[in-house]
């Protein structure tokens, strides 16, 4: 029954109120689900977050236009928004979260992750990707005489350092045999990875932090180390199968997080572990300007849904609060251990 003029609102019985909800939220999804450009939108939005004038160069449209269609997105709850800095930046809706007709919502978003995209489309992801690279490289290139100075703003190693460590240490590894460092900075938490492991691979796409921590490996004595200039999309990684791989607050300098999953599950040996240190994510925007981020942090859920994608589930996870208002989330993944059918 739909109120007339003689029944208000809050003369419905609870079962009409909610019948009505549910018919405005379905008419959104059907509303937002209803143009090309929007489903492509979510398309793109599948594994990554980006600001408007980041979509608007991929899909090559002025942003009045763009604007619109994402706040339609944004009515019928498919996109969410997240302010850094002065950008605000989209990325997909979380599922399993209290709201309507959350079977749909995954219907849709199964639906057009089979969407293929054009190849100007892709071209314009990969040239914003390579944007995103150079600005982190040029920043350390730039800082890397003061990478302690800049760490510190936010969380120095010691913050977070032992911690990490501890969790490793409890890592149901059964090989210490190969470990990967993705962005080592200058080199500390090579120490706790040289005496563990036979061998230990130390990445960096700066040239200039990857000098400073193999000066540092070689001053401690750590003779089990290979540095490699490059990311995790590099050639040189290629046949590379590791126990373990590393990654301490690097992924918020890195274009797209959700590739350094992927790349990194891909050469994850079976039963190896991935530790991820990171921020939790905040509103601080001079970080940008002088740590040289390119996120604010991350939703412990984004790391998560990174991981899942990418074949890796949690495994353990320590919450690390910060006297400045920041925290820290130490994260341990892994692959899927078999049930006691399949095993």
């Amino acid at each position: 029954m739909l109120a007339t003029a003689d029944t208000t609102a809050s003369q419905l019985a609870p079962a009409e109120v909610a019948a009505e909800l549910q018919l405005a939220a379905l008419t959104g999804l059907y509303k937002a689900s209803a143009d090309p450009l929007r489903l492509q939108v979510l398309r793109v939005l599948k594994s990554d977050s980006f600001g408007v004038l980041e979509l608007c160069s991929i899909f090559d449209i002025r942003q009045p236009a763009l604007s619109h269609h994402l706040k339609v997105l944004a009515a019928a709850e498919l996109v969410a928004t997240r302010r850094e800095g002065n950008s605000i930046f989209y990325r997909r809706s979380e599922l399993g979260q209290p709201g309507q007709l959350q079977t749909l919502k995954q219907g849709i978003f199964s639906t057009v992750d089979q969407i293929e995209l054009s190849a100007e489309i892709v071209a314009n992801i990969a040239n914003l990707q390579r944007q995103r690279e150079a600005n982190s490289r040029d920043f350390f290139r730039d800082n890397a005489h003061k990478f302690r100075e800049q760490q510190d703003l936010i969380a120095s190693y010691q913050q977070y350092g032992a911690t990490a460590a501890q969790v490793l240490a409890d890592a149901p590894l059964q090989q210490w045999g190969t470990a990967l460092e993705v962005g080592p900075g200058d080199g500390e938490f090579l120490a706790q990875l040289s005496p563990r492991f036979e061998r230990v691979v130390a990445l960096d796409n700066s040239e200039q932090m990857l000098e400073s921590a193999q000066n540092n490996a070689a001053a401690a004595g750590l003779t089990n180390i290979t540095f490699i200039h490059g990311n995790t999309e590099s050639d040189q990684l290629s046949g590379l199968q590791v126990d373990c791989v590393v990654i301490n607050m690097v992924l918020h300098h890195t274009p797209s997080p959700a590739q350094v999953f992927s790349d990194i599950s891909a050469i994850l040996a079976p039963g190896g572990v991935v530790l991820v240190t990171d921020l939790c994510s905040h509103d601080q925007g001079w970080a940008r300007a002088n740590c040289g981020d390119v996120w604010l942090g991350f939703e412990p859920k984004s790391l998560e849904q990174w991981a899942h994608d990418s074949g890796l589930e949690e495994i353990t996870s320590v919450y690390l609060a910060q006297r400045n208002g920041f925290q820290i989330q130490v994260r341990l993944f892994g692959h899927p251990q078999p049930t006691r059918e399949n095993s």
